[in-house]
């Protein structure tokens, strides 16, 4: 198989495991900085790697879109064209299906997106999208599916999870590159029957790694974090379980408390790029006045390079001045901030105190500004 799953601990329902891809291991839980277009945004390769991150994901709309699967197959593949040595994840345009509703239309052939670069018609079919992950040759695929928006209907929710279902009996049947792993995304919303339905179907099909999609679409936070325990465990044990696009701290921890091994989110660097800062004792917002003489880092527990290097003040002199360096040293820092999060998580997991250590990592210092 493409890839390989150990656990090696668990702890409640919390897991430490390692996940082995063609381009090397990834210790779970793992966070996946976005790097929707081939670069996670303001950072060289490296200094994603220096951060801790072993994985990245891309996107495979975009991608398709510019510079184009072929183009980046014939230059070597994704991972030689953004000059990443790690592990790569596609998302399959599954996400776009609900973010661009308004600009596609949808059946169970598949979709047709009217592009928001040159508005050409792009037909995207569970065949397309494998087709274009394994151009990208990304180590794990995901399949193509539809993601319902929270308040559907319960007819559009149960038309949504039968079609992401033979989308994904399509995408299997499509691969063909023995170097790739497919994973199958369960939909559901907030119902926890139709989900374990859709994830025994899915179990059916016999995938190398299974992933939660249609979180953070609209409902509140509270009830995503109820619903997971029980999605989780829906999930075969000895694979891995991946949680989309969710990427609050305090969700993460949450999920990884239900069993999620793998996640991903664009908030440390879309965060960082608007100049605010995550730390164990509350965010910073870099902007405000308040930092203009302010002599400490960042944070003092960490170890990146905006905190060991410069200060407050300066990154708020940074993007007071308009300088593209604000933006870099915050997203270095969250993204380092992130992995620091679930490296202690594998840490505590190990040591069988990850209940304990969760809670005091969202109480913080709230004496430490």
């Amino acid at each position: 198989m493409a890839i390989s799953f150990e656990l090696l601990a668990r702890d409640g329902m919390a897991r430490r495991g390692r996940l082995t891809t063609p381009h090397g291991v990834v210790d779970t839980p793992a966070f996946m900085p976005v790097g929707t277009l081939g670069t996670v945004k303001g950072l060289l390769p490296d200094q994603v790697r220096d951060a801790g991150a072993s994985m990245v994901l891309a996107n495979t709309y975009h991608l398709h879109l510019r510079p184009g699967d072929d183009r980046v197959a014939r230059l070597g593949g994704l991972h030689r064209f953004m000059a990443w040595e790690g592990s790569i994840l596609t998302d399959s345009g599954g996400y776009q299906v609900f973010s661009l509703a308004e600009r596609r239309s949808i059946s169970d052939r598949g979709v047709v997106f009217r592009s928001h670069v040159d508005g050409r018609m792009i037909d995207l079919t569970p065949e397309k999208a494998i087709q274009i992950q394994e151009n990208l040759g990304s180590d794990i695929a995901m399949v193509l599916d539809e993601c319902p928006p929270a308040g559907c209907t319960p007819a559009e929710l149960e038309r949504a999870v039968a079609r992401t279902v033979a989308w994904a009996a399509r995408c299997r049947s499509a691969g063909t590159r023995a170097d790739q792993a497919q994973f199958a995304i369960v939909q559901g919303g907030l119902d926890i029957e139709i989900r374990r339905q859709c994830a025994l179907d899915l179990t059916a099909l016999d995938f190398p790694g299974y992933a939660l999609g249609g979180f953070s679409v609209g409902e509140k936070p509270e009830a995503m974090a109820a619903a997971l325990p029980a999605c989780a465990d829906a999930l075969p044990s000895n694979k891995p379980r991946y949680l989309m696009g969710v990427g609050r701290p305090e969700d993460l921890l949450a999920a990884i408390g239900s069993g999620i091994d793998m996640f991903d989110c664009v908030l440390p660097t879309r965060n960082g790029r608007n100049a605010q800062a995550f730390t164990r004792h509350g965010e910073l917002r870099l902007r405000n006045a308040c930092f203009r003489d302010d002599a400490k880092p960042l944070d003092g527990e960490c170890d990146c390079v905006a905190c060991t290097r410069f200060s407050r003040a300066y990154i708020h002199h940074m993007f007071a001045s308009h300088e593209m360096l604000g933006p870099i040293l915050l997203s270095a820092h969250n993204i380092r901030f992130y992995q620091r999060l679930v490296g202690g998580a594998r840490v505590a997991i190990q040591n069988g105190t990850y209940g304990a250590w969760s809670r005091d990592w969202l109480v913080g210092d709230p004496q430490v500004p």
